[in-house]
């Protein structure tokens, strides 16, 4: 969506990237999980920015709400404001247990085919979901053209030395094969071309 590209564009300047999407799927019965922060501010993952980090955006996370997210069905929690901390829940010096509602938490809620659009600073979990039908959600995350993204790629060396050489985790992004990279609308292919397969790959 322009509207959407453009506000990545004015936040994280030109050549704004997706890093990685997933789907997320509350299922029925699931329990509440952990406040946090998305990559790369989750101080669990092998490549994170280190805290405290710098108040500046530089990684955006965008929920689409294949269901509607509703207070039975697990809408997402936030914490407002939380994305001005200089750090989240995942980091133990804090002192904050993430397993514990949070004094000035909200939940988001909206009709199918709303977005969320905010900070990946900011603190959110997915609660508990009470209804009989999973909550279903699209996560694109844009980030500006310098942050390093190798992480996340499970053919990179860098990956290897964060991940494989320390036993840490961290998210794995699959490269697209040309057929599907092909497939992608016009605009959206440049957001991608950075985890087109390689040649042989």
């Amino acid at each position: 969506d322009p509207r959407v590209l453009a506000l990545a564009e004015r936040l994280l300047g030109p050549h704004v990237r997706v890093s990685f999407t997933s789907a997320l799927v509350n299922e029925p019965g699931k329990r509440r999980t952990g406040w946090h922060a998305d990559w790369p501010f989750n101080q669990n993952n092998a490549g994170h920015v280190q805290a405290p980090y710098p108040d500046r955006v530089m990684h955006l996370t965008a929920l689409i709400m294949i269901s509607p997210f509703t207070e039975v069905n697990g809408g997402t929690l936030i914490v407002p404001g939380s994305h001005r901390a200089s750090s989240n829940p995942t980091d133990k010096s804090l002192g904050i247990d993430p397993e514990l509602p949070y004094p000035s938490e909200f939940r988001v809620t909206g009709p199918a085919g709303s977005m969320l659009l905010f900070d990946s600073r900011l603190w959110h979990c997915a609660p508990e979901n009470r209804s009989d039908s999973p909550r279903l959600a699209l996560a694109v995350r844009y980030a500006p053209w310098w942050l390093n993204l190798e992480p996340l790629d499970p053919d990179s060396d860098q990956r290897r030395q964060l991940v494989t050489e320390s036993g840490l985790t961290e998210n794995v992004v699959p490269r697209i094969e040309p057929h599907v990279y092909e497939s992608l609308p016009e605009n959206v292919q440049p957001l991608f071309r950075h985890w087109l397969a390689r040649s042989g790959g």
